[in-house]
């Protein structure tokens, strides 16, 4: 990790600010001054903001109830962002776990745990996602076949198929996929002719999103939850 990036964390400012401490040479890593930003800190360091020792913040999970209108991204110019919807001490320490489009909406789950977010996102590790679709005209059964068997994506040269395909009335479908490629729920659809007009996250593996959460509020998840996004809901 980057000494700016854990002065930061460690003590809850921008990156900038914490850069600013750095070169003010407020900062020492094993008892030595150290006045590069992009200097990085080796494990089980010492590192003292002006001679009192600072650590990161333990490890965080939290669930988020995405609305639409907002990007998955810790930062942006522009946009409003997901991490501009969580009021957390440490919530500049956070990453969005995969991502959502800026119009889809529901779970997203965000962490500063690298590796559990790996697990998460990684394809090899087929984490099912379940997501709630309304589509411009009805899903029919030859459609919903052809997604299971897998349709080719524009630009990809394997086939992407749903592990499962659920047909509901009014133009509703939910879908459940394991990979996390670019628009790709959209683009399945628009493979066999529809088009999704709405599109909502329900479930990540056997976690799904609280329904006490109104678009927009967020939660941290309990040491169980964390772990049910592992499980496999079909058990």
């Amino acid at each position: 990790m980057r000494l700016d990036q854990f002065v930061s964390q460690a003590l809850t400012l921008s990156r900038k600010q914490a850069q600013q401490f750095i070169r003010a040479k407020c900062i020492t890593v094993n008892g030595q001054i150290v006045t590069q930003a992009s200097t990085p800190v080796p494990d089980q360091a010492q590192v003292c903001c002006e001679d009192e020792i600072i650590r990161l913040p333990g490890a965080l999970y939290l669930m988020l109830h995405k609305p639409s209108g907002v990007i998955s991204a810790t930062e942006d110019p522009s946009q409003r962002t997901v991490l501009d919807l969580i009021q957390h001490p440490h919530v500049q320490t956070l990453h969005p776990v995969g991502r959502l489009d800026k119009d889809t909406t529901g779970l997203l789950l965000l962490t500063n745990e690298g590796q559990w977010s790996h697990r998460i996102s990684a394809p090899r590790q087929q984490v099912p996602k379940v997501y709630l679709a309304k589509l411009a005209e009805p899903l029919n059964r030859v459609a919903a076949k052809q997604l299971e068997l897998g349709v080719r994506l524009h630009g990809e040269t394997q086939l992407v198929a749903a592990s499962s395909i659920e047909m509901l009335p009014e133009h509703y479908a939910r879908l459940t996929i394991h990979e996390g490629k670019y628009h790709q729920v959209k683009r399945m659809f628009a493979a066999v002719g529809n088009r999704v007009e709405q599109l909502h996250r329900e479930r990540i593996g056997g976690l799904s999103l609280d329904p006490t959460l109104m678009a927009g509020e967020w939660r941290l998840l309990t040491e169980l939850e964390t772990q049910l996004v592992f499980a496999d809901p079909s058990a």
